[in-house]
């Protein structure tokens, strides 16, 4: 094993340092080829996982928003703020085509977590919040969009 790779089990930031250096220098026979590869392929699972998190954030406050009635005085526009939070988030990572058509892809699992917490969190009935997702990706990050 050589250094750099011992180098990434002992000082990950000095790892990460180290092998930039290489790449800025073209030493690619130098580089830990290895833990390069995890690394980049970590970088895609937590760009996925920020999706799908503000994604499931921005669908409990939608759905809040939309069914909790007795709370909306009260709550309203922290729901909204939420919203418009996780819109931004989300605005930001989807600027990657591949991101973009992920988050298309997803809408419909995260919608079911999604709509499980905001049944627990306003122990409101079950039935009241539809089994599949009631806003298209458009009104998900539309600004302007908010339910009825």
């Amino acid at each position: 094993m050589n250094t750099i790779n011992a180098l990434y089990d002992q000082d990950y930031f000095l790892w990460l340092q180290e092998t930039y250096r290489m790449l800025e220098s073209n030493k690619i026979e130098q580089l830990d080829l290895e833990h390069l590869k995890e690394e980049i392929l970590g970088l895609g699972d937590e760009q996925r996982r920020k999706v799908d998190s503000y994604l499931r954030q921005l669908l409990i406050n939608l759905l809040l928003y939309q069914y909790w009635d007795s709370e909306k005085n009260l709550c309203g526009k922290g729901w909204q703020n939420e919203i418009d939070n996780f819109r931004f988030e989300l605005e930001l990572l989807l600027k990657s085509k591949t991101l973009y058509n992920y988050f298309l892809q997803e809408i419909e699992e995260i919608y079911i977590k999604a709509r499980r917490q905001a049944i627990k969190k306003s122990e409101l009935p079950a039935n009241l919040f539809p089994k599949s997702c009631p806003f298209s990706a458009e009104a998900l990050l539309d600004p302007e969009f908010l339910p009825d």
